[in-house]
């Protein structure tokens, strides 16, 4: 395993990390897969685990939570992460990054969580409706009454970012480490042109999700939608990733991950962390196998030459 600093935070992640998202508490219900599936995440040198209020309704907090509590591993041996900014009940003010919400949720989370912090709490989107000002010195309060060591945002404009981290910073307030975008060979232009110059530039490290691309990227597309894949049980996702173009660029990706001797999914993480600006890439994993294979992403390196390859298959 490998490990980056994030942004310029003193916060070591592994580039490789688990996430909560669709499966832990929602597609995956018995809490003994999911320890094998975080047994080997640990086995592998991942520290970094990714949650949200959001996932499955606080199952996903809860499930991830209660599986890492019971392996044995020291707290501080973990990077954990979760967010607030949706939904979570009907009432006026159980949403969104207002002062009251930020503060109230984060207790919750840690409740669901079992743990007394997170190390990195996220503002799972903007909040039109909030000023900014009162959502950073919400999320700076958080941060120094210690529930949380950083903060972050995740799906934020580049601008907003930039807007963010002035203020805090012009204001004596903590600032954001962290942005947490969607990101892959399939979902890239936003994060290249518009996020990387600013958080780059503030010191802000990535942690992307999202790249295998739903899936696609790994090659089970090749010959349709299997009953028990994400874009069998969500036609929303498929419609967004399976076109023939990318089918196309996919199936023409495997001559390259051939001849490296690794999966598809591991080229496309291994393409994905080639950025500096990236600190880990947030993976899901359904079953042991999934995770043993994303773990192996973690020590390829691309030369110029199959980089190259690799953007014009893409450009194609």
């Amino acid at each position: 395993m490998q490990y980056r600093r994030l942004g310029k935070s003193g916060l070591k992640v592994s580039v490789i990390s688990l996430g909560a998202w669709t499966t832990y508490g929602g597609s995956v219900q018995d809490k003994a897969v999911v320890r094998e599936i975080v047994d080997k995440a640990l086995a592998g040198g991942v520290n970094f685990f990714d949650n949200a209020d959001v996932y499955a309704h606080g199952k996903g907090e809860e499930f991830l939570g209660e599986v890492l509590n019971d392996t044995g591993v020291p707290r501080h041996h973990l990077v954990l992460s979760t967010k607030v900014f949706w939904p979570m009940s009907e009432n006026v003010n159980d949403r969104g990054l207002s002062r009251k919400h930020v503060l109230e949720s984060i207790e919750m989370s840690l409740d669901r969580m079992g743990t007394d912090y997170v190390d990195i709490y996220f503002a799972h989107r903007y909040d039109p409706e909030t000023p900014l000002e009162e959502t950073v010195e919400a999320f700076s309060d958080v941060v120094r009454s210690g529930l949380a060591h950083y903060w972050g945002t995740s799906e934020w404009t580049g601008a907003q970012i930039a807007e963010a981290h002035t203020y805090a910073r012009e204001n004596g307030l903590v600032a954001p480490v962290t942005e947490q975008p969607q990101y892959s060979m399939l979902w890239r232009e936003r994060v290249e042109r518009e996020i990387l110059p600013v958080t780059e530039n503030k010191g802000i490290g990535l942690v992307v999700w999202s790249p295998l691309a739903m899936g696609m990227l790994t090659g089970k597309y090749d010959d349709g939608v299997p009953e028990d894949s994400r874009f069998g049980r969500d036609s929303g996702f498929g419609e967004r990733y399976l076109t023939e173009e990318n089918a196309r660029r996919v199936r023409a990706l495997k001559e390259v991950a051939d001849e490296l001797g690794v999966t598809r999914a591991q080229l496309a993480l291994a393409w994905v962390l080639r950025q500096p600006g990236v600190s880990s890439v947030i993976t899901g994993a359904t079953k042991v196998s999934q995770m043993e294979d994303n773990l192996g992403a973690a020590e390829i390196e691309l030369s110029p030459e199959q980089l190259e390859r690799i953007e014009a298959i893409l450009a194609s």
